[in-house]
Formats: C-alpha cells, sequence, structure tokens
C-alpha cells in the first residue's frame, strides 16, 4: 500500500515525528516496511498490508492505526455535501437482483457538473502515489478510494440506457467492452452493472466504455457498493483483468461505510467540479445480522503476551481502535474491523499496539506439553531415510493438466475432479498420482543441466468418489535415474530401507502390472501383508518422449497411510551379531517366468532361520546357445549367519544345496556349469 506521508499527516497530527521513524513504529506494529521514496517535498511510504486488513487499505485506516500507536486523534474529513430540492429516485433507480453478489449499492445522482482537470493539490496527492490524472470527477473517485479504501464508480448519466442501474448476474456469452477497451466475455456467476439494455461496469472490476465520464459530461451517477468478495476474486482471475478496486472488493470492503464514503465524494464533487447533488441516496442493502461482542479477560493477556499490560493501558488501546464496550470486560468490534472475531484476536491487538519489543525475551509463557501423531512421526522416519539414501524432497502443486492426469493413475479410473479457476495455465485437474508431477519436475532439472536427479515427495492425491467428496489419500512418490536391474533393485531397496526403518519384520511382496507409463514387463505391484500398497517400475519411451525426458527414469508411488498403520513406533533393540557369517555364490540356470519375489521367498522359507540376506549380482545372463530359449542365469550371493553359534563350512555347503534343491523342485532351476 502507497502512502502519502504529508497525506497521512493531514489526518492524523504527528508533528515532527520523521518518516523515518514513522515507518519503523508501523512495521514493529505489523505492517511491514518496503521502502520509502522522496515525491517532492512529499514521501511515498509503501507498507505491506496483509490480506485481513483491508481496512488499512487507504489512507484514513492507516491513520487510525498511526492515532492508536503515536498517541494521537484521528481526524476524517467531513462528509456533509450540500443537497438540492429534486429527490435523486426522480432522475434515476436501481434494482439489485443478485443480493448474493452484492449486498449492497448506494446511488447519487449530481447534476451539472463541469468535466476538467484537477486542481494541484489533488494532483500533487495523487502523483506521490504514482496515480494517473484524467479528469477532476474521475480523480475524485480514485483519491476517495485512496482515502478511505472503499472503491467508487463514476457513471455518465445520459448514457445509461433507461437511466437506471440494474445488477445483476451476467448471462452466459455476454460481451463487455471495459474502460482498458478491451472486449471480454462473461459468464454466470459474475457480476455486472447494467442499464436496460446491456452491461456498463463490471460490478467490483472494472467500468465500462460505454458510460465512462467524459469532457461533456454533465450528470453523474456515484456507485458506492459492496460486492462478494469470492466472486471479484474468481472474476478477476478468469478475465485476468485486475484493478485497485476489485485488489480491495476481494479482500472485503466495509459494507458499513458505503454511505460515508458515497457522500465524502459527492462533497469533492460539488467542491471542485461544481453541480447540484439531488437529495437524497438510493441504498439497496441485503440485511446485515449485528455481530456479537468479544469478551477479553485480563488474566488471558498475561498467560499469553507473557507480561502484565496496565489495564487502563488496555481499555486505551481497544478503544482506540473503534472497539466500542458492550458490558464489563466485553468488546463490540468495528464494522471495518472483520478480522477481530475471538479473545485471541483482541490480545493480538493489544501485544502489537503495547509493543513486542517491550516483551522480554526470557519471559516465561506456560505450554502445554504436546505430541506428534503418528502420520508425523511416520513422515519423519521416511524422510531421513530417503535423504540418507541421497533423495532431495521435491513440492509440486497439487492440480495438473489434462495431459498430466491421464498420464498415470494407478488408484483410480474416475476421471478427476476438475477446478472451476485453473490455478496455473491450463492446470485445472486435481491430481489423482504424484507421479506426472514428479517426472515433470525431472524434466525441469534435466533442462538446468541438473545431473543427479532422485527426487521424492510426500503429498495428497484425490480420488474421485460419485456423488461424494474426493478420498484423500497421502502418498510417497519417488523418481531416480537410470535403466536395467540395477536402478530397480536400487529403488525397491530404497523403499524396502523405508519399511524397514517402521517395522524391520515386514516384507515388501511384488507382483507383475501393467501400467501404460511402465515399460512391459518392468513394472510390478508392491504388497504388504498381502494388501496392495504401492507400484514400482521404469517409465516406458513413449512416454519419456511425451515427457521430454533426457534419460531413463525408475519411478514409484506407495500408500502412505498404509505405512502408518503398519509401523511400530515404539523403539527396538536388537543385539549385534555375535557370530560370522558364511557366504556361498550360487549360479541358478530358471526359466524367464520366474519371479525373483518367488524365489527369495522359497531360499528364505528352506534356510530355516539361517538366511540372513539373498542378493543378486549384478543383471540377468541371457544367452540361448549357452542356456537354452527362455532361460536366464541368475548369480546369487547366500549370507548364512546363526544367532546362537558359528556354523561350519559342513553346514553352510549342506544349506547350500537343501537351497538348490528346493529351488529345483519349486522352480525347475539348475546349477549352471
Amino acid at each position: 500500500m502507497l502512502i502519502s506521508y504529508e497525506w497521512l499527516k493531514s489526518l492524523v497530527p504527528l508533528g515532527n515525528l520523521s518518516v523515518d521513524e514513522f515507518a519503523r513504529r508501523m512495521m514493529m506494529a505489523g505492517f511491514n516496511h518496503e521502502s520509502t521514496t522522496p515525491a517532492g517535498d512529499d514521501y511515498c511510504v509503501d507498507l505491506e498490508i496483509t490480506s485481513n486488513r483491508p481496512d488499512c487499505l487507504g489512507h484514513i485506516g492507516l491513520a487510525r492505526e498511526a492515532a492508536v500507536i503515536f498517541g494521537s486523534t484521528l481526524k476524517p474529513p467531513a462528509a456533509a455535501p450540500v443537497e438540492s430540492a429534486a429527490k435523486v429516485g426522480e432522475s434515476t433507480s436501481v434494482a439489485v437482483e443478485c443480493p448474493q453478489l452484492c449486498p449492497r449499492y448506494t446511488a447519487r445522482v449530481i447534476r451539472g457538473v463541469k468535466v476538467g482537470p484537477s486542481p494541484a493539490w489533488l494532483q500533487k496527492r495523487l502523483a506521490a502515489i504514482g496515480q494517473p490524472t484524467i479528469n477532476n470527477v474521475v480523480d475524485i473517485t480514485n483519491y476517495v478510494l485512496m482515502e478511505t479504501g472503499q472503491p467508487l464508480h463514476a457513471f455518465d448519466l445520459a448514457k445509461l440506457s433507461g437511466r437506471k442501474i440494474i445488477v445483476r448476474e451476467a448471462k452466459a456469452g455476454e460481451k463487455f467492452e471495459a474502460i482498458n477497451h478491451k472486449t471480454y466475455t462473461l459468464e454466470p456467476g459474475m457480476c455486472v452493472i447494467a442499464d436496460a439494455e446491456r452491461p456498463v461496469a463490471l460490478g467490483g472490476v472494472m467500468g465500462g466504455a460505454d458510460s465512462e465520464v467524459f469532457d461533456a459530461t454533465t450528470e453523474v451517477l456515484i456507485e458506492s457498493a459492496a460486492f462478494d468478495p469470492l466472486s471479484i476474486r474468481t472474476t478477476a482471475r478468469k478475465l485476468a483483468l485486475r484493478s485497485d478496486s476489485s485488489y480491495r472488493f476481494e479482500r472485503g470492503v466495509d459494507v458499513e461505510n458505503a454511505d460515508w464514503v458515497s457522500r465524502r465524494c459527492c462533497e469533492l464533487i460539488l467542491e471542485i467540479c461544481g453541480g447540484e447533488l439531488m437529495s437524497g441516496a438510493i441504498d439497496v442493502a441485503a440485511p446485515r445480522k449485528p455481530r456479537e461482542p468479544i469478551t477479553l479477560r485480563a488474566a488471558q493477556i498475561q498467560r499469553i503476551v507473557g507480561i502484565e499490560i496496565p489495564a487502563d493501558e488496555v481499555r486505551r488501546i481497544i478503544l482506540a481502535l473503534g472497539l466500542k464496550e458492550a458490558a464489563a470486560q466485553s468488546y463490540a468490534p468495528p464494522s471495518w474491523r472483520r478480522d477481530l472475531e475471538r479473545e485471541i484476536d483482541l490480545i493480538e491487538e493489544v501485544a502489537r499496539i503495547y509493543g513486542y519489543d517491550k516483551i522480554p525475551e526470557d519471559v516465561g509463557v506456560p505450554m502445554a506439553p504436546s505430541a506428534r501423531t503418528d502420520e508425523d512421526r511416520v513422515l519423519a522416519k521416511v524422510r531421513q531415510v530417503l535423504t540418507a539414501c541421497g533423495f532431495d524432497e521435491a513440492l509440486t502443486i497439487s492440480v495438473v493438466d489434462d495431459q498430466l492426469s491421464q498420464s498415470f493413475s494407478p488408484w483410480s479410473d474416475a476421471a478427476p475432479l476438475a477446478l472451476q479457476m485453473p490455478i496455473l495455465e491450463r492446470a485445472d485437474k486435481l491430481r489423482r498420482s504424484l507421479v506426472p508431477s514428479l517426472l515433470k519436475a525431472r524434466r525441469d532439472n534435466e533442462a538446468v543441466g541438473n545431473r543427479t536427479i532422485e527426487l521424492f515427495e510426500t503429498a495428497k492425491v484425490y480420488l474421485p468418489r460419485a456423488g461424494q467428496l474426493p478420498q484423500e489419500e497421502l502418498m510417497l512418490g519417488l523418481t531416480a535415474g537410470g535403466d536395467g536391474a540395477d536402478s530397480f533393485f536400487r529403488v525397491k531397496g530404497t523403499l524396502e530401507a523405508v519399511l524397514a526403518a517402521l517395522d524391520p519384520t515386514a516384507r515388501l511382496e511384488v507382483r507383475p502390472t501393467k501400467q501404460e507409463l511402465l515399460a512391459a514387463g518392468r513394472g510390478v505391484e508392491l504388497l504388504l501383508n498381502g494388501e496392495t500398497i504401492g507400484v514400482l517400475g521404469e517409465v516406458a519411451a513413449a512416454a519419456l518422449k511425451k515427457f521430454e525426458l533426457r534419460g531413463k527414469s525408475i519411478v514409484a508411488e506407495l500408500k502412505l497411510g498404509a505405512l502408518v498403520k503398519a509401523a511400530v513406533l515404539v523403539p527396538q533393540y536388537a543385539p549385534l551379531p555375535a557370530y560370522p557369517s558364511i557366504e556361498r555364490d550360487i549360479n541358478l540356470v530358471v526359466d524367464e517366468t520366474v519371479r525373483w519375489s518367488d524365489l527369495a521367498s522359497a531360499v528364505q522359507t528352506c534356510g530355516a532361520g539361517l538366511v540372513e540376506s539373498f542378493a543378486l549380482k549384478g543383471e540377468p545372463f541371457r544367452d540361448e546357445k549357452k542356456l537354452g530359449a527362455g532361460k536366464k542365469s541368475l548369480l546369487v550371493t547366500l549370507t548364512l549367519r546363526s544367532a546362537e553359534r558359528t556354523l561350519t563350512n559342513a553346514e553352510a555347503d549342506d544349506l547350500r544345496a537343501r537351497i538348490v534343491d528346493e529351488c529345483a523342485k519349486k522352480f525347475g532351476a539348475t546349477l549352471r556349469a
């Protein structure tokens, strides 16, 4: 928010306070100071206004804050224009057909205005904050906007067909030419200000070219209204059309203040442009429910802030902020402070104005013990293992375009949920898998020359359900580089390490699966206790081309909910091995259809608890001349160890022989000569 320091000081006496000290104190009270720029004999001060403080998007709102902070008094301008005898209803009419989009609309009419350049003082104040000047009527509406934070609009009444205002929803496909002389196609849900024939303004966003005030205008209608923030935000984003007005309406304006702002604007027009103001105002407003008072307990202030703030100072701050005493320890918030709803809000206001710098660093604040949820503890372990394995955590957006959404969806065949308003261009589908987003991140890393791209992400996917809200499933997604068995087993081993960190006794099982994204014969489902919890595989060549990836990639996705369910979060202890291990290499020739998981399971079962590991060395060897058609050779290392004694070579050889016999019986395996 850009403010003129001289303009602000006309609203609140600050004496000889320097602009630097003003900016520092405002920053300490929650308004971050961005910059201070000289503007002639004035200063333009840029203060950050958070989205919950739309009341400070005008000079009066910030002057009110300054008055409280510096112990001064706000001096708002008068708003008592002189009215003529003629009634405003004789000149125009207003009908609001969509009160849900426009809860209040006020209109006043001034006749006999003389449009021309604005006076020097007004041009100077607008120039100080970077506002261009157009003509005196339009400049006054912009001036009052920057003064009060309430947007206004001036119509040339003679250009309104039927001399009437109709506030309604836009019709599908309706065209509207804005004052920027661009034509927009409107949709239902957008609020338009229309005359008897056509839209003349896009409510809360921008006026229309057909009714703008120009040099020959003599009769103006002044609009001061309130519009639904969500509708304004949706309209501005869909049309890519933003303005100072839409910025404020998106955050919410003070509905109660609309009439005062209208009178303030009319008073300036009469003073600068002449003319006569027709008596009264057309004010169409939906019923508003009164706000409930908020209780503020002195003991709670000390408990939360950590220091005792004098009761008189607390009361001064609360009343100076515009709240009214409703009862003992109870205050009614003003209409412009929509963010004040609970006791903690008032405590924060007291601490903010009193000064955070007055709270000692070592002040004791009572705290209640808390504990992390099981899900949080599991996520911490998952991140620890994956980062230790060389993976970097990625954060990607939850919406994707249709092409990404269709590329991989192992959990649901239902059509993805679509957003009415895309967050990014064409990204309007809630994702059903993390993998496409990670592959896109992989492509972006390749584009900037990164060689090692090992990424993981923990986030939710959204699985559609007919007639219900989507099923939100927390997932773990991974992508790693490389192809072949080594890369596949490296990623599989990483997932096994994750599972081992959660439950050392759990075993990850696999079975073949077919997914369009994955290369034929190089994709598997991951199972835990018989339940499918994930997918792992090598990305197919066609998919690599679609994602514009240069190198091959292994991807995986697991349901974190299943890992949370299986996790043993009580720390486990196992003694270090006291006896040495013995290794034996075995070179087995098996059919191409034999799966490693079945082979490993059979070996573990036959090993009677003595098989510590059964690991493949390198990739399977295939040669029809040496092995025969449909055969592969697996060179494996068998590691044996007993927890009770040292195994002898004879025992190791005997167990090796039994394992070879078992593999021969179950899989037709033979030893390669």
